[in-house]
């Protein structure tokens, strides 16, 4: 390093103390001088110590700044003891651990690696701010639903690694490993909305309940939301919009799915998927428009899918499609595929995407597993349409089918094009 480059490390380890140093100051802003542990000045001057210390390890040994590394943590501790002295143990650890990931960071900035110093030093210090929603997250989760995402998380970290990475039974279409790491990944992002309408609640809005929601299960959302249109005619504009909206999730929802899945599908389903999101998006709109304001979203009733009963049930229905598709194609060729699209996606569109890719990847052509997705997810569309016309009636899913009608058209237009071309 020559001196500029040198100047310019020490001066990010500095800038990462005193950003961390920021925050800790302003959390314990009301404490008198001299009653925190660590604040502006001193984690500006941990920051720098822990660059200094690089420098000095750089050319007297790497042991220098082990020792660096044990004096501030002697410091922190002094610090800490004393603090939990004069306030009869009441302080947390928080800032005293921050202290130390500080000084190691402006230890990394010395050694070269400022960007990675800078990114970590941002993430710390948006979770040290961010503590009254994390707490205010945590008490918002049962029992049940806590202890249900650490079953599948254990599951998915000890035994996915040890699965068998290969084909197996019927066709050899059963890869095990493949199998369940679908079944985590689609339980991942529906779990994530799950977590955000638990968080939101229903009462922040319907809009913003059916898009999270929308992650979680469209179907479920357009049950429960037709049932309140029936109870509460006021409100059936609001609760269509709810519900076009939560469909239209489902067709960049498959596309995240195909992305991870077989990214080779990509070029055959872009299209017609944009088309239909857009298509739902400007209906949704239309039907935001007409919607009654102020009102609060329907209760609803999203089973945890995170949960492993549930997990396994969806790999189960996994498996079943991918034996019945080789089967249908062994069989019918490429229009028992399609068959199988509709009738997978009478239930379920996400089995039908994750299906759908693998056999992309066994020899099954692009554009036959693009079509029995895009058949899937319009099968799942006339499912919902048939759902709030018979549960919320004529009157309010009038315009909810129309939209549905608008999203279809959009996607078999965009295929027609396609195909013309």
């Amino acid at each position: 390093m020559n001196e500029i480059d040198v100047f310019q490390r020490l001066g990010v380890a500095l800038a990462v103390g005193l950003l961390v140093g920021l925050e800790r100051g302003w959390h314990e802003r009301e404490a008198p001088d001299g009653g925190r542990v660590a604040g502006l000045r001193t984690f500006g001057l941990i920051g720098l110590a822990g660059g200094v210390w690089a420098l000095l390890a750089a050319t007297l040994g790497a042991v220098l700044l082990g020792f660096g590394f044990l004096a501030v943590a002697g410091v922190l501790v002094a610090g800490h003891w004393q603090a939990a002295r004069r306030d009869q143990g009441g302080v947390g650890i928080t800032t005293s651990v921050a202290g130390l990931v500080t000084f190691g960071l402006g230890a990394l900035a010395v050694a070269g690696d400022v960007a990675a110093a800078a990114a970590v030093a941002a993430v710390m210090t948006l979770l040290l701010g961010l503590k009254p929603t994390l707490h205010r997250w945590l008490l918002a989760i049962d029992e049940r639903e806590l202890f249900a995402a650490l079953q599948l998380a254990l599951i998915s970290l000890v035994v996915l690694p040890v699965l068998p990475n290969h084909g197996l039974g019927p066709y050899g279409a059963l890869n095990p490993y493949k199998l369940w790491l679908m079944v985590v990944l689609i339980a991942g992002i529906s779990f994530a909305g799950y977590v955000a309408v638990r968080v939101i609640g229903a009462g922040k809005g319907i809009l913003l309940t059916a898009f999270f929601g929308g992650l979680v299960s469209s179907t479920a959302v357009t049950l429960s939301f037709s049932r309140r249109a029936k109870e509460d005619a006021a409100l059936a504009p609001a609760l269509g919009a709810g519900v076009v909206i939560a469909s239209t999730i489902m067709f960049p929802r498959i596309g995240v799915l195909v992305w991870v899945i077989q990214p080779s599908l990509l070029p055959h389903l872009v299209a017609p998927l944009a088309a239909q999101a857009l298509a739902g998006g400007l209906m949704g709109l239309w039907l935001v428009r007409q919607r009654v304001t102020g009102q609060g979203a329907p209760e609803q009733r999203l089973s945890n899918p995170f949960e492993l009963k549930t997990a396994v049930s969806f790999g189960a229905v996994l498996a079943g499609i991918l034996v019945a598709a080789r089967a249908l194609h062994d069989l019918f060729g490429e229009a028992g595929i399609y068959a199988l699209g509709v009738i997978s996606g009478l239930a379920d569109v996400d089995a039908m995407v994750v299906s759908a890719g693998q056999m992309a990847g066994q020899g099954i052509p692009a554009t036959i597993a693009a079509g029995a997705i895009l058949l899937a997810a319009a099968s799942n569309t006339a499912v919902k349409a048939s759902l709030v016309f018979g549960i919320a009636g004529r009157a309010a899913a009038t315009r909810v089918v129309m939209a549905f009608l608008g999203i279809l058209l959009a996607g078999g237009l965009t295929v027609a094009v396609g195909w013309v071309r």
